[in-house]
């Protein structure tokens, strides 16, 4: 391939196919249910599970469901950045990271905005402190709504938060 070709695919707007939403391999994205109105995440087709970082997490019950109260810093090197967020567990599950470690993660649903669509994807919670992204989208958010572009980035644009 010629130093012009590859250039032209660099910089060149994916089609889109189907009406699934062109990504790149980080993008903006937003979570409302959890009032999070924008934190870029990592589009990881090797990860199953989409993962949040949070810094603190407290499991409680009310009325006989399991919830958790969680604290996330959705800005990379931001500690005064807080947002305080509750969700309902869904599950618990032992999940392998990239270098294999095994970590037992609470699971919750909540509502992705990326671009001008929304749907609700499972995600798992961790610290994610050393890693540059806040948040990983995994294969299982995107199946059957995206094609991912692993050239390019923030194919998607800011989330279009409804009102």
């Amino acid at each position: 391939m010629s130093r012009e070709t590859t250039e032209a695919i660099k910089t060149t707007q994916p089609i889109q196919a189907d009406n699934k939403i062109a990504l790149g391999w980080r993008e903006w994205v937003a979570l409302p249910d959890l009032d999070i109105g924008r934190i870029k995440a990592k589009v990881d087709t090797g990860a199953r599970t989409s993962c949040l970082h949070t810094f603190r997490t407290e499991p409680y019950t009310e009325n006989g469901e399991r919830r958790v109260k969680f604290w996330v810093h959705p800005v990379q090197n931001d500690l005064h950045h807080v947002v305080e967020c509750d969700a309902k567990v869904l599950d618990e599950r032992t999940v392998s990271d990239s270098g294999g470690h095994k970590e037992m993660r609470l699971v919750i649903e909540t509502t992705l905005v990326v671009g001008d669509q929304s749907w609700p994807i499972e995600m798992t919670l961790t610290n994610r402190d050393s890693m540059r992204f806040r948040m990983l989208l995994g294969r299982t958010a995107m199946a059957g709504r995206s094609l991912v572009y692993p050239e390019a980035s923030y194919l998607a644009g800011k989330p279009a938060l409804r009102t």
